[in-house]
Order: structure tokens, then C-alpha cells, then sequence
């Protein structure tokens, strides 16, 4: 029973990690770009890129760009998932072989 609920917390962890870090990744390189335009000449290509980056996740959220981060956070955490599942499965597999 203990290497269920061990299961579960670890595919609990790895869902709320994958979920978070695609979030962490756009934001933070939205603020590093919205940083990076107040030196002087660089103003119109962070905004470019910025633009850029909303055009890229409105594409995935119908139109809508927190619609698209969250798609995108959803689908890495999906893969997050079944990624801790073969690892679980792998490790049951390779502890019962002799």
C-alpha cells in the first residue's frame, strides 16, 4: 500500500510541476523582455518578441494568449505524467527481474 500512495504523491508532484514551469518560463521571459526594453534602443525588438510570443500562444488558446499558456501548461503536465508513469512502471519491472 505505501508504494501506492508513494506512486500517487510522485505523479501528484510531477503534474503540479510540469504544469507550473512552462508558466514560470513565459512569464519569466516576458519580464525579462519587458526589463530588457527600457535600454535605450532595444525597445522596439523586445516588443517585437513580445509580440511575437503572445501571437505564438494565442495560436494554441483560440485567440485568447492565457488560454494558450494554459493549453500549453496542461499538455506538459499530461506529458509530465506519463512520463513518471513509465518510470514507475520501468522500475517495477527492472526490481522484479532477477
Amino acid at each position: 500500500m505505501t508504494i501506492f500512495t508513494n506512486f500517487l504523491r510522485s505523479l501528484l508532484l510531477t503534474i503540479i510541476f510540469s504544469f507550473v514551469v512552462p508558466m514560470f518560463l513565459v512569464g519569466g521571459g516576458l519580464l525579462l523582455l519587458s526589463l530588457i526594453g527600457n535600454i535605450p534602443g532595444l525597445q522596439e525588438l523586445t516588443e517585437a518578441i513580445a509580440t511575437q510570443i503572445m501571437r505564438f500562444l494565442a495560436t494554441f488558446g483560440s485567440g485568447t494568449p492565457l488560454c494558450g499558456l494554459f493549453v500549453i501548461s496542461l499538455t506538459c503536465s499530461f506529458v509530465g505524467a506519463l512520463f513518471d508513469m513509465f518510470v514507475y512502471y520501468r522500475y517495477q519491472m527492472l526490481r522484479i527481474d532477477p
